[in-house]
């Protein structure tokens, strides 16, 4: 009996020490084919393997409260932010690496110095009635290519930061003359479920 009790604390504590949010294999190989200071790929429509998994739709990360104590998605992360440096992009999402996790990084215009910021396993939970047209739409995914697209003029969102921190705000800005965090995260927030941006066109 008491072998037991002991297997069962033993495998308690392995659970609730083992909360790590734990990448694929394929995921850590591709979060590890480069050093943290060098840019990942970017997934381009012009290549059919590309586009082809960028119309998938991707998946949460488990135990994300945990996610500042892994270090595998912290490197994912650095790496990312590194890429969208390089690419001068307002945003970037995981799927665009070629992982398909819901996670991207967005552009904080609605902040001085315009700091980059993490959503993890993102939600757009409420939007405005009306939708709007965004002038010159564009994406890292689909280079020299840009168009007017449907968005809404603000959304109300949740997301996990890097830090493992729920977050609750309301994102707007609809001007590339000023604010448009929430036109970058409905982008992003659309390739987390294959959408691209050439699927929103205005045609009014």
């Amino acid at each position: 009996m008491k072998k037991i009790i002991w297997a069962l604390i033993a495998i308690g504590c392995f659970s609730a020490c083992n909360t790590y949010t734990n990448m694929t294999k394929e995921e850590k190989e591709l979060t590890y084919n480069g050093k943290i200071d060098e840019p990942f790929r970017v997934l381009i429509t012009a290549n059919e393997e590309d586009s082809l998994l960028l119309r998938k739709k991707s998946t949460d990360i488990e135990n994300v409260e945990n996610i500042a104590n892994d270090k595998d998605w912290q490197f994912f992360i650095e790496r990312l932010k590194l890429t969208m440096a390089v690419e001068s992009g307002v945003g970037i999402s995981a799927v665009q690496v070629g992982v398909l996790r819901n996670l991207f990084l967005f552009m904080r215009l609605d902040k001085p110095e315009f700091p980059v910021e993490v959503a993890i396993n993102p939600r757009i939970v409420a939007h405005s009635p009306e939708e709007i047209c965004f002038e010159d739409d564009g994406c890292l995914s689909i280079p020299g290519e840009s168009a007017d697209s449907r968005r809404y003029a603000w959304i109300d969102v949740e997301y996990y930061n890097e830090k493992g921190e729920l977050i609750k705000e309301r994102l707007s800005g609809v001007s590339r003359q000023g604010d448009f965090t929430g036109i970058v995260f409905q982008h992003e927030y659309d390739h987390l479920q294959g959408v691209l941006y050439i699927d929103k066109i205005w045609n009014e």
